[in-house]
């Protein structure tokens, strides 16, 4: 079902380089809150991810480091100059989708329009080619391998959509850890890393378990990866998760609330002891695509 990809572009050499990622979205569109805030409602909540993205964007540049940024186009049309700044700064801009639809939630023409809007809308602010998407929630998996085949003839020659772990909204546990493709000439996917340890596959690649679990634990498996596995990781956050001072959803369930609001204060700090810790790149560049 998988062909792997051999160890040529993004793998492990000498003080191995991560690929850096943020998926560029507001703190009232994450899936979790798909139940209580809807989508016509998005323009009248109060927006803070112009402002929280460029936080991210002052923080790479402290560090000295370049990112790609998965951006919705809903954000990239009203922000134009988020996107224009990004690629001033010299970051990768990437897909997220219009509007954070789950690929699960659309039929393929559907997914077909998203993609290809998002696409041109991206293309036409940064001036420059998007090669990468990543699904909103990691919703590409078992049943949705066709969305592959569609970004690939849309024009995208990579996708970062595939999380290889068991996980309530998302996951598809057998997929490969490390970049494959599902036929010889097909879309290149990244999965986001993994860590194997006693026969099971751990998230070691960001977002809430970054935030959740103790620091060491994200510093030791991704350094167990760069070098046991001899491995490019990738690492992903959110813009909002940098903000501890957002607006809360409080008619969102207590789980949802508890992952999402946990550790904001702490966020920023974690972030610069990661940057500072490894060596990182654009997804393009980390694994030549």
């Amino acid at each position: 079902m998988f062909a792997m990809e051999g160890r040529s572009g993004g793998t492990f050499d000498t003080g191995a380089r991560n690929a850096l990622s943020c998926d560029v979205e507001d703190y009232f569109q994450v899936a979790a809150f798909d139940g209580v805030v809807k989508r016509s409602t998005w323009d009248s909540q109060v927006g803070r991810v112009a402002r929280n993205a460029h936080a991210v964007l002052d923080l790479f540049a402290r560090a000295g480091v370049k990112g790609t940024f998965f951006t919705l186009g809903w954000v990239a049309e009203r922000h134009p100059e988020l996107v224009q700044r990004m690629v001033a700064e010299g970051h990768e801009v990437a897909s997220h989708g219009y509007d954070h639809a789950k690929v699960t939630t659309l039929t393929p023409d559907q997914f077909r329009a998203d993609v290809r809007r998002t696409k041109a809308l991206l293309e036409d602010m940064a001036g420059v080619a998007i090669k990468g998407y990543r699904a909103p929630s990691y919703s590409i998996g078992r049943d949705t391998l066709w969305a592959l085949e569609v970004l690939q003839e849309e024009g995208h020659t990579y996708s970062s959509s595939i999380y290889p772990i068991q996980h309530d909204h998302y996951g598809m546990p057998e997929a490969p850890r490390f970049a494959f493709r599902t036929r010889p000439g097909g879309l290149l996917e990244l999965p986001v890393t993994t860590v194997k340890v006693a026969g099971r596959q751990l998230p070691c690649g960001g977002g809430g378990y970054f935030r959740l679990l103790p620091y060491g634990w994200s510093r030791w498996a991704l350094r167990r990866v760069n070098s046991q596995d001899q491995r490019s990781g990738i690492f992903y956050f959110h813009p909002w998760e940098i903000d501890p001072d957002q607006p809360r959803i409080a008619n969102a369930s207590l789980k949802s609330r508890l992952r999402h609001y946990v550790n904001l204060s702490s966020m920023e700090q974690r972030l610069e002891r990661l940057l500072r810790d490894f060596q990182w790149g654009r997804m393009d560049e980390v694994f030549g695509v």
